[in-house]
Parts: structure tokens; sequence; C-alpha cells
């Protein structure tokens, strides 16, 4: 098992806190579910997550999306780091300050060149969807280390 995938299991239940990406560590995220190629973790909206209606988002979810995505390619244990190229974000329902949601990062795709991904964002209970985003992630120069 490589070793982002083992420290991503090791940390399920627990809170992100020391992730290289600063912006994962302002969001509190709690990781849910970890294997290979999918991530689940949940996060509370809080009043700095909104817009002026106090709704998530729209920016705020389009991050969580795209930093759950690149987050699921670690998990793959590849080479070199991917970048996203491209991010379609659609968007189905909201969600309110205190609202728990939750992220599912999926790989659909690994070549080794270009990996295609997804990520949804549901309520608490998984009844309602909020948004759904698919990327593209281009193999860089830098080596993953």
């Amino acid at each position: 098992m490589n070793k982002i995938l083992a420290y991503l299991k090791a940390s399920v239940g627990k809170e992100v806190l020391s992730s290289p990406s600063p912006l994962i560590n302002g969001l509190n995220a709690k990781v849910l579910r970890v294997e290979e190629g999918h991530l689940e973790f949940s996060y509370v909206v809080t009043e700095e997550m909104t817009n002026p209606l106090k709704i998530l988002h729209g920016g705020t979810t389009a991050a969580i999306i795209d930093e759950i995505v690149g987050a699921t390619v670690f998990t793959l244990d590849k080479s070199h780091v991917y970048t996203t190229v491209n991010l379609a974000v659609d968007y189905f329902s909201k969600a309110g300050i205190g609202e728990t949601i939750i992220a599912i990062g999926t790989i659909i795709k690994a070549g080794d060149k270009i990996i295609n991904a997804q990520c949804e964002v549901w309520n608490e209970d998984r009844s309602r969807m909020i948004a759904r985003g698919y990327s593209n992630l281009m193999k860089s120069a830098y080596e993953n280390n």
C-alpha cells in the first residue's frame, strides 16, 4: 500500500489538520472512507463557506470538488503529480450553515498521462445531491515525493 493511501486510511474518522493543501486544512474536513481511487470526506458548512444568501457558495463547492479529486488521485500511487486541466461543476441543491455535506471522489479512468475523475457532494444522509463535478488531470513534470 502506498504511503499516502496508508496515511489517509489511518485518518478515517479524524479531521484533516495537516494536509499539504492549506485550503483543506481551513475547511475542517473529516475523513470518512478511503480506498484506492475513492475518497469520502465530510464538512460542516460554516458562515465563511457561504454566499450572501447564507448558503454554500458555488466557489467553495468547486474548491471542495477540486481538492477531493486531487486527493483521490494521490491514492493511486502515481510517480508524478497530476494537475487539473478542467473542472466542470453542476449544482443541484443548496446547503446552509450548520449542515454537514459529504464529498465523494472517484477515479473514472486512470491513464498514464490523463486521469478522469468525479466528485459528488451530498447532504449528510445522502438523500439530496448538492453538486457533481468532473475533472481531467494531466501528468506534470513534478515527481510525487
